[in-house]
């Protein structure tokens, strides 16, 4: 592969004082580095999308596909051992010293990046003071309007080896922009559902728009974490001209939504836009459009499909925005979330970092449920595909399963996690009276029939499976996971011996972006019942090359489902250890 030129922001970091530090006790000042980078360092660069291109004795150079995302990670790092620093003597603090530029760089074929830009990122490095991030004048001005710390103008700077000099920006993390106390911070998830506007032209049907302002709000109060202003206040907005940024002020809310509905002959259209009050930006906007067939029937619909979207909108936007102040369990839980909500983008190093999240989130709060359920289901990820034999999973699971819902039997998540691992370890019958206890207590939860489903197709339940997905489908249009429901789909559809459909459900699958071995293992054994065993084999050729360490005795221990497809796979190239 011939090198490549690309602009990417670098961080460059290395310990300050290091040589003085090993001088004094170098067993012991390696061995919390290494905790360092275990706990905190390297858990912090994955939760901000960071690729460590080297590590040095005692420093790293990181890549990040943007500036905010590469100063968040520097001031949570630094944040972070301020915290660990606490009580130390002075003499064995570990300190870092940071340096980021945004520049154009060489990228190697083995991934090194070398040029000028990562040459600037180690001068300002060298200029940082011990718990300091420097920045180029470049990368300031891409977050300038985002800092809430004290920023020193350094001037123009010559660096060494470098032609002209830069203009250098020092960040004193700790140190707030402003002396005087800030207002008051709105509440966690904080939202207002103003009435939705009846664009009917018709008075009459006043009610339909304000049901669903009511059954919404009504909705969103059982988002985990939410404050969500009752209905009796929100009504007082109906018909008025808003302003989003005085409302969040005035209420102490983060997001406003706001509405629309239009019925026209024998059609109703719902528009929805979620708006950050602080700002006043549009975050997320959908729109529905249905046939009136049953009103209060559609207007339930409406409303499931609303409050499953914005679960996942609410807490993205919020993960966003507490990601770079300093964490309490409700944050850490967040950006837990954000993470393993990634779909197929989730790796091992997530996973683990999401981990690291959610057992930082529990010190602080032991009786957290989220992250019990979170924590939970990163032991789901690991047990599918990077299983170790001397872990207890039904300890690390269910264990933490059960005492999530424990604390709060409203917490789908935990349900979810749950079955599926039951399901997944040869349990279904048992995975079945879990979600079922789910769905009694929220029967709009989309995740809990798309989970429902893959007990169901272990059962041997196809048209149940089928029909469960359908639903959640219909529930959650927007979902994550919609694309990997596709899935669940091919499953039902090669039990029911339907593989023309199976084959267009894996295709549509993997046009979604869900492009995993197991959206193409499904094709292979699909295109071979079918008989299409050239195309069976292009399949698995994409099985393999995405998963080399694929077997059939892999499946025998993780997808003992697809046992009547092994024969089949067997014949197209499958190997079977």
């Amino acid at each position: 592969m011939p090198d490549a030129r690309k602009l990417v922001a670098i961080l460059a970091a290395d310990v300050a004082g290091f040589s003085r530090l090993t001088g004094t006790d170098e067993d012991r000042t390696l061995a919390r580095l290494r905790a360092l980078r275990s706990d905190l360092i390297d858990p912090t660069i994955a939760v901000h999308n960071g690729r460590v291109v080297k590590r040095t004795g005692d420093g790293a150079l990181v890549e990040f596909r943007s500036v905010v995302d590469a100063v968040r990670c520097a001031v949570e790092v630094q944040n972070g051992m301020a915290e660990r620093n606490t009580g130390v003597p002075y003499e064995r603090r570990i300190e870092f010293r940071i340096g980021i530029h945004l520049g154009d760089v060489v990228e190697e074929s083995d991934g090194d990046l070398m040029g000028d830009g990562v040459n600037i990122a180690a001068r300002l490095e060298g200029l940082a003071k011990p718990g300091e991030i420097c920045l180029s004048e470049d990368a300031y001005r891409q977050v300038k309007a985002r800092l809430d710390l004290k920023v020193s103008d350094l001037g123009a700077t010559p660096l060494k080896n470098i032609a002209e000099p830069i203009r250098v920006y020092a960040l004193e993390v700790g140190a707030p922009t402003v002396a005087k106390p800030p207002p008051p911070a709105a509440s966690h998830l904080s939202v207002i559902v103003l009435p939705f506007a009846n664009l009917s032209g018709d008075p009459t049907q006043d009610y339909f728009a304000d049901g669903v302002t009511e059954n919404l709000t009504t909705d969103l109060s059982r988002v985990r974490n939410s404050f969500v202003i009752a209905r009796n206040t929100a009504f007082t907005f109906k018909g008025k001209s808003i302003d989003a940024k005085q409302i969040g002020r005035d209420l102490g809310v983060r997001y406003v939504l706001e509405g629309s509905v239009q019925r026209h002959q024998n059609r109703v259209r719902v528009n929805a836009h979620l708006i950050d009050a602080e700002s006043g930006a549009h975050l997320w906007a959908d729109r529905f459009e249905e046939s009136l067939a049953d009103l209060f029937m559609l207007q339930d619909q409406v409303v499931a499909r609303l409050a499953n979207a914005l679960r996942y909108e609410l807490v993205k936007a919020e993960a966003e925005r507490r990601a770079s102040q300093s964490p309490n369990a409700i944050d850490l839980t967040m950006r837990g979330w954000a993470l393993m909500q990634a779909g197929p983008r989730i790796t091992k190093a997530s996973c683990d970092a999401a981990r690291a999240l959610f057992e930082q989130a529990l010190k602080i709060d032991p009786n957290n449920s989220d992250a019990l359920a979170g924590g939970a289901t990163t032991y789901v990820w690991e047990y599918h595909y990077w299983r170790d034999s001397e872990i207890d999973y039904d300890a690390r699971i269910i264990g933490q399963a059960d005492r999530s819902i424990a604390l709060d039997r409203e917490n789908i998540r935990a349900y979810q996690v749950k079955s599926y691992y039951l399901t997944v370890s040869s349990r279904p019958k048992e995975a079945l009276r879990v979600v079922d206890a789910g769905l009694a207590i929220n029967p709009n939860a989309a995740s809990l029939y798309a989970t429902r489903s893959i007990a169901e197709t272990y059962l041997g339940q196809f048209d149940r499976a089928k029909s469960d997905v359908q639903q959640a489908m219909l529930l959650s249009p927007r979902d994550p996971a919609f694309s990997h429901w596709h899935n669940f789909m091919a499953d039902a559809e090669i039990g029911l011996g339907n593989f023309d459909a199976a084959i267009d459900e894996c295709n549509k699958a993997i046009d979604g972006g869900y492009r995993v071995f197991y959206s193409y293992l499904n094709l292979a054994v699909a295109c071979g019942f079918k008989g299409s065993m050239d195309e069976a084999r292009a399949a698995l050729a994409e099985v393999l090359r995405l998963n080399p360490d694929l077997s059939i005795q892999w499946l025998i221990a993780h997808k003992p489902v697809l046992r009547p497809s092994f024969d089949t796979l067997r014949k197209v190239g499958l190997p079977e250890k």
